[in-house]
């Protein structure tokens, strides 16, 4: 199962589970919210696009690739990867959490919580390994210095 997930992209993965939230908040009769704050959720999406935008933004800086999948011709350590060395999957998590903090409903901080769990049980192992096989000790280094989300 986890090798299939590697087909897609994460903002893909993203947009599935908050298609799925939608429809299911909409499908339960019984709303139950929790944790409902517009500003901090606002605020979380726009600190996600950031973060995420930053990712992205260093790595077409050192011209790398931006699929999980590919094959990176540098490792980043720098800008917003000294601090986290995965700011794009962050980025996009702290979007989907600021949007169940919006909305409320238990469909959308399941789709956030969900989207976590495969990037940190799928996607980053995935990556992690194949930074290992390329940039050995290099990657040794910055794992050790930076940790994976905060």
């Amino acid at each position: 199962m986890s090798s299939k997930l590697l087909t897609f992209r994460p903002p893909r993965i993203a947009q599935f589970l908050v298609a799925a939230a939608v429809l299911l908040h909409w499908a339960i009769p019984l709303r139950l919210e929790l944790f409902v704050n517009s500003m901090v959720g606002t605020s979380l999406i726009t600190i996600g696009l950031y973060t995420m935008t930053a990712g992205w933004w260093q790595f077409k800086k050192q011209r790398t690739v931006i699929c999980p999948t590919g094959t990176p011709t540098s490792l980043v350590a720098v800008g917003i990867y000294a601090i986290t060395r995965k700011p794009m999957y962050l980025g996009i998590f702290m979007m989907l959490l600021g949007l169940a903090l919006i909305v409320g409903s238990i469909p959308f901080y399941a789709a956030a919580i969900a989207y976590f769990v495969v990037m940190d049980t799928v996607f980053c192992p995935y990556e992690e390994g194949k930074l290992l096989r390329l940039f050995g000790d290099e990657f040794v280094r910055y794992r050790t210095r930076v940790r994976r989300w905060l």
